[in-house]
C-alpha cells in the first residue's frame, strides 16, 4: 500500500496495490498495521457507513465537535467522487485549509480524514458507492457542518454540468467564521 501526504498535515491518500487479470481483481483495502504505522500510532475504528447517490450530489461539509470527533478513513467502491477535507482546527496552521482527491472504483484510493477537519463529496459518476470507517460513533448531538461553497474555502469543486444536490441541512450549514465548532 503507498501512503502519500498532502499538504494538510494528517491528511492521507492510501492507494492499495490492485492484482488483477481477465477474471477481475483483489486488493487489502485495509491493513490495520500499515495504516497505525502511517498515521503514528494505533487507530480504532468502530463504525463503518455506506452511502450510495446519484451524480450531482453533495454532502458536506460534516464534522462532529470533541469530545465526539471522528477521524475517517473513507473510499469510493462503485462510481467516482470528488472528496475533500477541510481544516477546521483553530490551533492549526492550515486552519481554513482544504485537499481534494478523486476516489474512484478505478484507482482505489482512500483518504484518512484525521479528527478535528470537515469532510464532504460531490458525485462526478452516474451513481456513487461511498464507504467510511469511523473512529467514534454518530452522535448527533456533535454534528456540525461548514457551507460548501463558503467564499472562504474557496473549494475549488468539479463542473458536473449541474447545480449541486443537496441536503436541506447542508444548504442552510453556516459559513466556516460563523460555525461552532
Amino acid at each position: 500500500m503507498q501512503v502519500t501526504k498532502t499538504a494538510i498535515a494528517d491528511v492521507l491518500i492510501f492507494e492499495p496495490k490492485l492484482f488483477g487479470d481477465a477474471r477481475g481483481f483483489f486488493m487489502e483495502s485495509f491493513n490495520q498495521k500499515i495504516f497505525d504505522d502511517a498515521v503514528g500510532g494505533h487507530t480504532a475504528f468502530v463504525q463503518d457507513n455506506h452511502s450510495r447517490s446519484a451524480k450531482g450530489v453533495l454532502r458536506g461539509l460534516h464534522f462532529q465537535r470533541a469530545p465526539h470527533a471522528q477521524g475517517k478513513l473513507v473510499r469510493c467502491a462503485a462510481g467516482a467522487v470528488f472528496d475533500v477535507a477541510v481544516d477546521i482546527r483553530r490551533d492549526s496552521p492550515t486552519f481554513g485549509q482544504w485537499v481534494g482527491v478523486e476516489l474512484n472504483a478505478e484507482n482505489q484510493r482512500q483518504l484518512w480524514i484525521p479528527p478535528g477537519l470537515a469532510h464532504g463529496f460531490l458525485v462526478l459518476s452516474e451513481s456513487a458507492d461511498f464507504l467510511y470507517k469511523t473512529t467514534d460513533y454518530y452522535a448527533p448531538q456533535a454534528e456540525g457542518a461548514v457551507r460548501w461553497d463558503d467564499p472562504d474555502l474557496a473549494i475549488a469543486w468539479p463542473d458536473v454540468g449541474m447545480a449541486p444536490l443537496l441536503s436541506g441541512k447542508d444548504a442552510a450549514a453556516p459559513l466556516l467564521r460563523d460555525a461552532t465548532l
